[in-house]
Order: C-alpha cells, then structure tokens, then sequence
C-alpha cells in the first residue's frame, strides 16, 4: 500500500453548518457536493476532505453511531512561521472555531495551537524547525 490518503472524510451531526466553516469561514472552495455530502479537494489535488453525515458515515462503515469526546484522531495544518500559527487560530475561531489550545513552544521543539471545528474535530495547526514539503 502507498502512503497515500486520498480522502479524509468527517462524520458531522450539522452538514450545513459544517460546510460554511470550510467554505465560507475558511474559503475553501467546494469541488463536489450533493444533497447529504460535500467535497473540498486539499492543496495540490491529490487528497480531498469530505463532509458526511454523522450517522449515515457510521451506518455506512457498520458501526454504532453513539459515543462523544475525544475521536482519536487530529488533523494537522502546517505553516512556516510562528505568525502564520497564530494568524490561522485566529482566521479559524473568527469562522466560528474555537481555540482549545492556544499556540505556544511545543515538546517537539516547534510551534502550534489546537482549535476545533464546529463539530469539534480537531486541527492541530503547528510550525517546527524542520520545514516539511507540504506547508503553507
């Protein structure tokens, strides 16, 4: 297998709300969607976050669809600089996020801050001394 993801997709309880943070909020802009999903391709087009409802994403995958608090999962966003951090916690909370972690020097020697989305998965966004290819 590759080490590869081609698409991430969100379970949300709210698709609309959902989908105005990512669009309107963050300006990501739509690359497919239909009447219970949404599609936005992430940068350089080889992977993509997908919208789905909750329940429906549960049924799908055969699994319960109860159970709340931490996912076990993080989402990260990379950027170059300490500034970018803090302006992307701010650019999230002001789309209707909310800071759970603000940024601050980290174990691993860089940078970076926690927000969550409306639907409170989270999205670690972080900078470091090693530049990795794919940060904004």
């Amino acid at each position: 297998m590759n080490p590869h993801v081609s698409v991430i997709t969100l379970g949300v309880r709210d698709l609309d709300k959902a989908k105005r943070f990512y669009s309107e909020g963050l300006g990501w802009p739509i690359q497919q969607e239909d009447f219970n999903w949404v599609c936005f391709i992430l940068a350089g087009g080889s992977s993509a976050l997908a919208l789905y409802p909750w329940d429906a994403l549960a049924d799908d995958a055969g699994v319960p669809a109860g159970g709340t608090g931490f996912r076990g999962i993080t989402l990260a966003y990379n950027v170059r600089s300490e500034e970018r951090v803090e302006t992307t916690l701010a650019e999230a909370e002001r789309a209707g996020g909310k800071v759970v972690k603000p940024a601050n020097r980290a174990s691993w020697g860089g940078y970076s801050g926690y927000f969550a989305d409306p639907e409170g998965y989270l999205w670690e966004v972080a900078t470091g001394a090693t530049k990795l290819p794919f940060s904004e």
